[in-house]
């Protein structure tokens, strides 16, 4: 569990980057952080594993201020996955799997064979472990990116737009492979983007944060689109845009969900 008590983060001459922002993500749960720009969502996650040191409050895992712990020695065993992979481009595939358990003391060759595990893990083939970053896709840099964050079998999984450089198609499959990868690791995952179509997608929890991390509103996808907080929230996710108010129509004697422009998104199971 991840507890955020109060935790304010400014930056001299600037307004408060986050103000007073208190928060739990229960265990083994993906709770999304989303808002636009200046809301505080990324300064918020790296406060996680130190990256960001609060101005003041505490971040907290199971209990225990993050601030006790070795920073180092912190961050190896939380994984954490950036929006352009941050792969070290001078090694291979493989080796940039096995670096924390390497660092940690795993032996090189039992690291790798692990390594090579978690390639068709996150679905790719094991020979492209033997290939530099700059010779993967976008996408497949990607699920390296999360094949690391995974090899040292973290509880944590810290993730900031990890999506958001790859292109619509290749997002909505790593999409789906994070969530059949939480189906089955159970990870306590924080999850930061600006799309509220994925954190709706990807969030049991969804908390929508206003400029300097104001919670504006904070439950589950359905509850937050069925009853928006206020404007702002109602904006925010859509809830009035077309695409969102759907209703059904009978094709063949299948039952059609279409939405306020007539466009069809979808078949309703019988």
């Amino acid at each position: 569990m991840i507890e955020f008590e109060t935790v304010s983060k400014t930056y001299p001459g600037h307004p408060a980057a986050v103000a007073d922002f208190s928060l739990v993500v229960p265990s083994h749960s993906t709770v999304v952080l989303v808002g636009s720009s200046g809301s505080g969502k990324s300064t918020l996650l790296r406060t996680v594993n130190r990256m960001v040191e609060p101005t003041s409050g505490r971040v907290l895992i199971d209990g225990e201020d993050v601030r006790e712990r070795d920073p180092v020695a912190l961050r190896r065993s939380i994984g954490y996955v950036l929006q352009h992979g941050g792969l070290l481009p001078h090694r291979s595939v493989i080796d940039n799997i096995a670096t924390v358990p390497v660092l940690n003391g795993v032996p090189k060759r039992q690291a790798r064979t692990a390594a090579t595990e978690l390639l068709e893990r996150v679905g790719l083939d094991p020979k492209v472990g033997r290939r530099y970053p700059g010779q993967l896709s976008g996408g497949q840099q990607q699920r390296v990116g999360v094949a690391r964050a995974l090899a040292a079998d973290p509880n944590i999984l810290l993730m900031d737009e990890p999506f958001g450089a790859v292109d619509p198609i290749m997002r909505r499959e790593l999409q789906e492979e994070l969530l059949r990868l939480q189906s089955e690791l159970h990870k306590t995952i924080v999850f930061v983007t600006h799309d509220i179509d994925e954190a709706f997608l990807l969030g049991d929890e969804v908390v929508v944060l206003r400029e300097g991390g104001v919670i504006a509103q904070r439950g589950t996808p359905a509850e937050i689109l069925g009853a928006p907080a206020d404007d702002f929230v109602r904006d925010f996710v859509g809830a009035d845009r077309a695409e969102r108010e759907l209703h059904t129509t009978e094709v063949d004697g299948r039952t059609i969900a279409v939405d306020a422009a007539g466009r069809p998104v979808g078949v309703l199971a019988s």
